[in-house]
């Protein structure tokens, strides 16, 4: 259920764009082999396991840490869900295996380097550049457990369910009453009651109930001292020798605590990020890049949303989220259009301005270098208004350039999806 509400970069708002309205999720996500090592920390219990880049590595990885074990679980690392039902672009069905210890090296040459697409990655899938090798455990009961934030009741909320190791949004929406929600007073913190009403929500079948307690206090201390906006294991299970554990880990932390989490946020994956947001985040802008064909680039979060919602309104659909800032100077301005131009997808771009702190010159002169700097080759819409708006219009004016300009934001989008249109 957190997973599905938490996977994307993105939250999705209501407006008459629909899915194209929407705004950056500021967090951190890490591997699965990461989560384990930090969970294992905390006094979480998790599989044992070794994460390979390389099937050199497999043969040392297996005398190590697997010697005596006849089978082994094989799990791709991508930042993504649905993993053992997707599919590598190769034709290889599934992105987790469990395979005898003598089939390991031929398993992972066929999936370190190779793209696996999952309903989570969109069609173009993710890089598996590490694989996460694990002990086979045998689990006689599968639960659901995830730590999230709450703004109903400003706090962490705890969230399980007596059954896991599946789809919790179908679960959550069939059998309702199954998920269990316990609030944690976050002055307080967990107590034992709280702790307590999980695990009986869980509904034990063999592993202690006093170790289980423990256990989900270690899970809940994890959560705030990593500065987590999200923990969630599905399956948390049960063993044949009474013991809970995290079989499965998913952790994402708030990218406002990278200064006092620099370890954790080193272990940042950026292969298994969008570049074009990579390269954004860089020169400190932000940037999500969507579907569509008309390329934006504005100042402010809601003007930003405000020209999505235009642009939808007369046909066209937005190519990306780019919002320079209130203070964007003239270097980030030509970056920005480098990003913007090397979307394949771009037909025409946008560009939006309300000159507050931002004045409109040092855009227009932005806008004029980097034309010239990345060769524009699609067609070009600026709508300039506020602060020095004679001066930026005078520079696009003068700039010799093929500049559509446009009076208002309704004439922009009408003018860029027209112009889209014509390509």
């Amino acid at each position: 259920m957190v997973r599905g509400l938490l996977k994307n970069l993105v939250s999705k708002s209501l407006s008459s764009a629909g899915k194209w309205q929407q705004q950056q999720l500021r967090r951190l996500n890490i591997h699965e082999y990461q989560g384990a090592e930090l969970m294992s920390k905390y006094g979480v219990n998790v599989p044992k396991g070794l994460a390979i880049s390389s099937v050199d590595e497999v043969q040392k990885a297996i005398k190590d840490s697997f010697s005596g074990q006849d089978e082994v679980v094989v799990k791709s690392q991508v930042l993504a869900g649905g993993r053992g039902l997707g599919k590598f672009k190769s034709g290889l069905q599934g992105g987790v295996h469990i395979v005898k210890t003598d089939q390991v090296a031929d398993l992972a040459g066929k999936m370190l380097g190779q793209i696996l697409v999952t309903k989570q990655t969109g069609p173009q899938g993710k890089p598996v550049n590490k694989l996460y090798l694990c002990e086979k455990m045998s689990l006689t009961n599968e639960m659901y457990f995830a730590i999230t934030l709450d703004r109903t009741t400003a706090g962490p909320l705890i969230i399980a369910c007596s059954k896991g190791g599946t789809s919790i949004e179908d679960l959550a929406e069939k059998y309702p009453d199954m998920i269990i929600k316990v609030p944690i007073d976050v002055f307080k913190g967990i107590t034992d009651e709280d702790a307590a009403k999980v695990v009986d929500g869980l509904a034990l079948k063999s592993a202690d109930k006093q170790a289980s307690i423990e256990q989900v206090k270690n899970l809940y201390k994890l959560f705030c001292e990593s500065d987590c906006t999200m923990l969630e294991i599905n399956p948390l299970a049960e063993t044949s020798d009474n013991q809970l554990v995290a079989a499965d880990a998913k952790l994402n932390f708030d990218d406002n605590a990278a200064f006092r989490q620099k370890e954790i946020f080193a272990l940042r994956d950026t292969s298994q990020e969008d570049p074009r947001e990579v390269a954004a985040a860089k020169v400190d802008l932000n940037y999500i890049g969507l579907d569509g064909e008309i390329g934006c680039m504005v100042n402010g979060a809601g003007l930003a949303m405000a020209t999505m919602d235009i642009i939808k309104l007369h046909g066209g659909t937005p190519a990306n989220f780019l919002d320079v800032g209130g203070s964007a100077s003239e270097h980030q301005v030509v970056e920005a259009f480098k990003i913007l131009t090397s979307d394949e997808r771009v037909k025409a771009i946008m560009v939006n301005i309300f000159g507050g702190i931002m004045k409109c010159d040092v855009i227009a002169s932005g806008i004029v270098n980097a034309a010239k700097e990345v060769s524009m080759k699609v067609p070009l819409v600026v709508r300039l208004e506020g602060t020095n708006v004679d001066q930026g219009k005078r520079i696009l004016k003068e700039s010799g350039m093929t500049i559509i300009t446009a009076e208002d934001l309704d004439d922009a989008a009408e003018k860029a999806v027209k112009a889209a249109s014509s390509q």
